[in-house]
């Protein structure tokens, strides 16, 4: 059977939508390493760990090569125009009125405002970059604190933070296997829990709940959770780690 991870329908093998409220049903597929059966779209296998993302292939050499820019380098013919500075006649006729040489010179200081008032116009610009990366900033720690949501311990009232850089939290007690990122170990009762319990992960803003195979089960606001299916976390949601609601937390994220 197939549960529904919206209103936990029972359906039949092979159903692709809800019976009850037509929601699109996830597809599943075995393990290649355990045969187990698991969601099409899962990162890793729930049963044994093995890890079912593609490895990302780095790009050749002669891709790399050819990405990189080709460097012209300019021709050496500009620089040739040296002999043209030959206006040997021009020394004669400096002789003949040398205070000519000296009426020359005078245009060199008109320029020096200029290049005061060119340098003066970059400091009057250059503020505005500084505030553009300031309200950047500010608005990237707003979108991560918006995003950030964490899981009331019921029993101990301790607050557990859930990582925004991790797509697949996984919540057990220590092992080699699948290390937890949440460990549940410290918690009273934690013996009901199994090492690789659950998984929450977090696909567009929200985020997923799904037990991966745990002996005593996982429970949303009181109603076992399929092993394979996940269920859409809401504020206020109960999440029971085993049997008897002895290791239990409220889901909250802030609006």
């Amino acid at each position: 059977m197939i549960v529904c991870p919206n209103c936990n329908h029972q359906n039949p093998e092979g159903a692709t939508q809800c019976e009850a409220c037509y929601t699109p049903l996830p597809s599943t597929m075995a393990c290649p390493s355990c045969g187990a059966t698991i969601q099409s779209d899962a990162a890793f296998c729930g049963q044994c760990g093995y890890n079912l993302q593609p490895t990302p292939t780095s790009p050749s050499l002669e891709e790399q090569e050819a990405a990189l820019p080709t460097v012209v380098s300019p021709p050496s013919a500009p620089v040739t125009p040296e002999p043209l500075v030959m206006p040997e006649p021009v020394v004669s006729s400096t002789l003949e009125s040398p205070v000519l040489e000296k009426s020359n010179p005078d245009p060199d200081p008109d320029p020096d405002p200029v290049g005061v008032a060119s340098v003066a116009n970059p400091d009057e610009i250059n503020p505005t970059p500084s505030t553009v990366s300031a309200a950047k900033t500010a608005s990237t720690n707003t979108q991560l604190q918006s995003q950030s949501a964490h899981l009331l311990h019921i029993q101990t009232n301790v607050t557990v933070e859930l990582p925004l850089n991790l797509p697949v939290i996984h919540v057990g007690k220590p092992n080699e296997l699948v290390p937890p990122d949440i460990d549940v170990s410290g918690f009273p009762s934690s013996e009901v829990v199994s090492r690789t319990h659950a998984d929450i992960r977090i696909e567009g803003g929200f985020y997923y709940i799904e037990d991966v195979g745990s002996s005593n089960g996982t429970y949303v606001n009181n109603i076992p959770l399929t092993k394979g299916n996940r269920h859409r976390l809401r504020p206020g949601d109960r999440i029971s780690l085993g049997k008897g609601d002895l290791v239990s937390f409220i889901f909250q994220q802030p609006s």
